[in-house]
């Protein structure tokens, strides 16, 4: 694999520049003297921050691009052979390396590189550790995968002590990082379309696991069924947390909820120690449980990490207050697997509301084939439910599977559910069908959030 000397910096072309991540990695190597050039298919506000900071971005994506004065060319893994510029890139004989790779190799960089795993709860848990990180003054540089305000976006350029990530296990990515501290929230099934079956991600967790160096740190979720698998014979330190296994070394006691679903919590056997929440429901007691641990592994205070918690209002797209239209309250939610959709109604029925209407738009056909009792089960957790056509995203084979399919699956469970093909046709029976004190949701990871903008005007 190409090795990049930071000490020297070259011309690096970003296949895909304008995504989440590698808009960050690029922030990145141009602060730290790289030429930087990138294509994508449209502008964003990321790629005019990044020409505004001195990359060139090419809107389109066509094998002229790779000019003749690139050293090392990046992609994705949305980015396959057929791609001009991969093509290109590889006729000529360039290095390439994927969006992991890079970041692996950045990582290796910082003195603490910390990486935050999990099929659920990577945003948040990430958001959270980084607001208590600057609270303490530690300065950390971050890469995160939704846009959090606190930080201006998805990336924060730090110093070069403390470096915090996201680390995700679809197509293994997260195996090219190099953690001095990891997290590993929750394990189940998801990414069916590369894993063979759960012992398949199993496996993929516990070599994540053990790249951590034996003055190193894991930080796991004691509830993940026979978690010993992924820590045994482990050479670093271990630490458990669960909400409510006593035996874990942290967990939490007298939660309690005010009327939007925010949490405060004791650590069991801590009594000294209480934590209050800005976002709402027992899911994110126990991200925040992880974070509350990690910030004891670098120990800092118990005053600054509690301040640290508190000032994390969330992430756009994870349980985000969008507006009221008509005393209906309208939120925003990233859920689009069984678990997360769950923890997000748990969250809402908190919420002191008449009832809880979910505009639902299944992401990919891979997922909602795999899950689709399951899906029709968590769905149920709400009043009213209302179904978009399934965002295929990376996917073109529907599998014969549909919404209409889910929203009879949903109806035999004895739940009110329509399906739509159209937002415009989801916008008019909302508009028509919602009542005052009801709490609105849209839920999915595609587009779905567009439909109560609509509403709202956004």
């Amino acid at each position: 694999m190409y090795q990049i000397n930071f000490d020297n910096p070259v011309r690096i072309h970003f296949i895909g520049i304008g995504g989440i991540s590698m808009s960050g990695l690029a922030e990145v190597l141009l602060q730290r003297g790289f030429v930087i050039s990138g294509s994508d298919n449209h502008g964003s506000e990321l790629t005019k921050m990044l020409e505004e900071k001195g990359a060139t971005i090419f809107y389109g994506q066509r094998a002229s691009n790779i000019t003749d004065d690139v050293d090392l060319v990046v992609y994705t893994a949305a980015i396959h052979p057929d791609n001009p510029e991969f093509e290109e890139a590889d006729r000529r004989g360039l290095p390439m390396l994927t969006r992991a790779e890079l970041l692996g190799q950045i990582m290796r960089n910082y003195k603490v590189p910390i990486a935050i795993s999990g099929t659920h709860g990577k945003t948040t848990t990430t958001s959270m550790i980084t607001m208590i990180l600057m609270e303490a003054g530690l300065d950390p540089t971050v890469s995160v995968g939704g846009m959090l305000k606190e930080i201006g976006g998805n990336f924060r350029i730090g110093g070069e002590e403390y470096f915090i990530t996201e680390a995700c296990e679809y197509t293994n990515s997260f195996l090219s990082f190099f953690p001095k501290i990891g997290l590993i929230l929750n394990i189940e099934e998801d990414h069916m379309d590369f894993f063979k079956d759960l012992d398949d991600i199993y496996a993929s967790f516990r070599k994540f696991a053990s790249l951590l160096p034996e003055d190193g740190t894991l930080i796991i979720n004691r509830d993940i069924p026979s978690y010993e698998k992924i820590t045994k014979d482990l050479s670093c330190r271990v630490v458990t947390f669960s909400v409510t296994d006593r035996n874990a070394d942290y967990s939490a006691d007298g939660i309690t909820y005010d009327e939007n679903g925010k949490a405060t919590f004791l650590l069991y056997g801590q009594k000294d120690r209480a934590f209050t929440l800005n976002v709402p429901g027992e899911h994110n007691v126990a991200n925040a449980l992880a974070s509350v641990a990690l910030s004891d592994v670098l120990k800092i205070p118990q005053e600054t990490a509690a301040k640290g918690l508190l000032s994390f209002g969330g992430t756009d797209r994870r349980f985000q207050i969008k507006g009221e239209l008509n005393k209906i309250t309208i939120v925003d939610d990233y859920a689009h697997h069984p678990t997360e959709i769950r923890a997000t109604l748990k969250a809402a029925k908190k919420h002191k509301k008449d009832r809880i209407v979910c505009v639902f738009q299944p992401h990919t056909y891979t997922r909602t084939k795999a899950f689709f009792d399951d899906f029709a089960d968590a769905l149920s957790n709400a009043d009213l439910i209302v179904l978009s056509d399934i965002y295929a995203a990376r996917e073109t084979d529907n599998l014969g599977i549909s919404s209409k399919d889910l929203m009879e699956a949903i109806r035999e469970r004895g739940k009110e559910c329509y399906y739509f093909p159209s937002f415009d046709e989801i916008e008019n029976f909302l508009l028509q069908n919602c009542e005052p004190g009801d709490l609105l949701i849209t839920m999915g990871a595609g587009d779905i959030v567009k439909v109560g903008e609509n509403l709202l005007g956004l």
